[in-house]
Formats: C-alpha cells, sequence, structure tokens
C-alpha cells in the first residue's frame, strides 16, 4: 500500500464541481485583484472567527510581517518566539527590525512554555508570537496575562489551526491579532500562497490594508511605505468554496488522529497530548520517538512518506547564530527535533492506510 504525506489533489477532485464554475465565473469577471471574492471571503472568516475585521494578504508570512509593522513594533523593540516551529515568525522580527528573542517550548504540546516567556521578558519587550502548532492551542491564557501585564501585544499564528479552539473559542480571536496561512497544506488551503489577519482593532486593520497596497490612503496618496501583498481573486474564489466544509474535515482529522492514538498506544512512541482547554484540528500528527531516523526509514520502505518538522531549532539555524544562542539553551525544543516524526493525516485518509501505518509502526519495534 502507498501513503502518500499529503494528497492535496483529493479535496480538488471532490469539489471539482464547486471549483471550476467559480474560477470560470472569477476569470470571466475581469476583475481579479481585491475584487468581491476577497471582500466576501474577508467577510465570511470575520464571521466565523467572531472578529470586527479580516484583511486579505498574499501568504501567512506577510500576515505576521505586516500585524508587526501596523503595530508600529520595529528597532529597539524586542518580539518573542517559540524556538521550535517554523522560521516565519523569527524572520518577520528581523525583517522589521525587531530584535528577536526566543523562548523554550513544552516539550509534549510542542507550543510555547509561559514560565520561560516570563523569564525572557524585558522592558523592551513588545510582542509575545505564540504558534499554535500542528493545530493545537498555545496556553493563552498564560500568555494574555503576561501581555496584560506588561501592556504589550499577542500576535497569534494561527498558520496551522484554522477552527481550532481554546476555552471553547476559535483561535485567531484571542490576540491583537489573528494570522492565518491558507497554503495548500493547511486546514483551509488555497491553490497557491494566500494569508489574513484577523483583528478587533479598526485601527490596525485599516493599517493594513494600506500597507498591503503600496501605503495608499486613496489612490495614489502613499502615507506610509507599504508592499504588494493582496490577497487575488483566485485563491478567494477557491477557499470561499472550501470554507463551509473546514468544521467537518476539522472533525475528520481529530478522527483520525484518535484512530493513530489507539492503534500506537502499546508502542514505544509518545502519542501528542491534547490539552483540556483547547481543541486540536490536527493540521500535523506528530509521535515522539528516539528511534526517529530509523522508523522513518522503516516507513519509506513500506511506501509510507513521514516529513519531519522540524530536525533542528531556530537557535541552531545558520541564520540565526548572529543571536548567540548554544546547543543546550533550549532543551525541549532541541529533545523534539531530534525525535519528531510527524504521519500522513489529511481528511481524505482512509481507515486502512491509517491501519497501515500503524502497523508498520508495530513491526518496526517487534
Amino acid at each position: 500500500m502507498e501513503v502518500p504525506f499529503f494528497d492535496l489533489a483529493a479535496q480538488q477532485r471532490f469539489l471539482k464541481g464547486d471549483i471550476l464554475p467559480a474560477l470560470e465565473q472569477t476569470l470571466l469577471s475581469g476583475r481579479y485583484v481585491l475584487g468581491d471574492n476577497v471582500a466576501a471571503f474577508e467577510e465570511a472568516i470575520a464571521s466565523y472567527i467572531g472578529v470586527a475585521s479580516a484583511v486579505g494578504l498574499n501568504s501567512g508570512t506577510d500576515a505576521l510581517r505586516l500585524s508587526l509593522q501596523a503595530l508600529a513594533i520595529g528597532p529597539g523593540d524586542e518580539v518573542i518566539v517559540p524556538a521550535f516551529g517554523f522560521v516565519a515568525a523569527a524572520e518577520c522580527v528581523d525583517q522589521v527590525g525587531a530584535s528577536l528573542v526566543l523562548a523554550d517550548i513544552d516539550p509534549r504540546t510542542f507550543n510555547l512554555d509561559p514560565s520561560d516567556v516570563a523569564r525572557r521578558m524585558t522592558r523592551r519587550t513588545k510582542a509575545i508570537i505564540p504558534i499554535h502548532l500542528f493545530g493545537q492551542a498555545a496556553l493563552l491564557a498564560e500568555l494574555l496575562a503576561l501581555c496584560n501585564d506588561w501592556d504589550i501585544a499577542l500576535i497569534e499564528d494561527t498558520a496551522q489551526a484554522l477552527g481550532g479552539r481554546y476555552c471553547g473559542r476559535l483561535l485567531g480571536g484571542w490576540g491583537r491579532v489573528g494570522c492565518f496561512s491558507f497554503y495548500p497544506t493547511k486546514t483551509l488551503g488555497s491553490v497557491g500562497d494566500a494569508g489574513m489577519v484577523t483583528t478587533n482593532d479598526e485601527a490596525v486593520a485599516k493599517r493594513l490594508r494600506g500597507l498591503r497596497n503600496h501605503g495608499v490612503e486613496s489612490r495614489y496618496d502613499h502615507r506610509v511605505v507599504g508592499w504588494n501583498s493582496r490577497l487575488d481573486e483566485v485563491q478567494a474564489a477557491v477557499l470561499r468554496v472550501k470554507l463551509p466544509y473546514l468544521e467537518r474535515w476539522n472533525r475528520k482529522r481529530a478522527a483520525i488522529a484518535a484512530r493513530y492514538s489507539r492503534r500506537l498506544a502499546d508502542t514505544p512512541v509518545k502519542t501528542p497530548i491534547l490539552s483540556h482547554k483547547s481543541s486540536h484540528v490536527f493540521s500535523v500528527y506528530a509521535i515522539l520517538t528516539s528511534e526517529r531516523d530509523r522508523l522513518k526509514e522503516h516507513l519509506a520502505s513500506a511506501g509510507i512518506q513521514s516529513i519531519i518538522y522540524y530536525p533542528q531549532p531556530l537557535h541552531l539555524q545558520a541564520a540565526y547564530r548572529h543571536l548567540g544562542y548554544n546547543e543546550g539553551d533550549f532543551p525541549a525544543a532541541e529533545e523534539v527535533a531530534r525525535t519528531v516524526l510527524p504521519l500522513p493525516i489529511y481528511p481524505e485518509l482512509s481507515d486502512e492506510q491509517v491501519d497501515y501505518v500503524s502497523d508498520r509502526i508495530h513491526a518496526f519495534f517487534a
């Protein structure tokens, strides 16, 4: 049996009858940038998350970068980011001229450890960026308490967790801003790059709308130096078709994750834990094992693809050596990077495929 890590085409085949007419209508409309599809999708996401505004951008990375700019964070400021996770949040802090400060993670949830964050805060700290990694919410109550005590911004990196909840409330509506990616592999995936920022602060939303479109206040009236970061109509059209299916797809992801965890319970691997305060949308299902590399090779020989997220924590990346961190400074992040192994998970994955993957893992340890 072949088990690919992703099967992005399966979703497009399922929705072909809706996506193709939506694309045709968009192409024939003659309006391809900041048109009706973008406006309607922004309204739909704002309503779904329960916030006042949503601003469509061309990627999740730009959602982070432009949010930092809209919050006037730059040179002289510090921003705290987890040492384990995708590089986008860290690189955006550098790109706006602020100082990047890393903090360690909880080794079982993979999310920011609030106690380590607290140790690293200074009078220059202006924001915390928790990444809701792999689809589970960070400890928002503790992090928001720190932000309130220090009067700083919480910027949610919700790229992997659209549809996830904390204490029953959707992610992306807790912080000053929520930053989303609609990269094809996300829980709501486009057919290219796309992103969005959600916020209840209309002043921030207004600044974001200007920043995404060359800093314009009105046509040819440029009040700030901006970017070209507009969500395009084609991506918005596809995402509008897919959004009504998001909750169903997330439930299927959770069911697949539960099946994996049941079938792997009597193996030496550590399966994901679920925080009692949050749901988990399982954009990634990641196990931990000291035999990670050998197990990965074993699965590959059986036709099962796996991808390691992320084999090297940020403080050990060449791009961030200038921060002065050393091996051993973030022990939890380093341990997870050595042992994490994500398995295939997507709504179209069959029970037979899940069982096959699980059986191959049993065979490896036997």
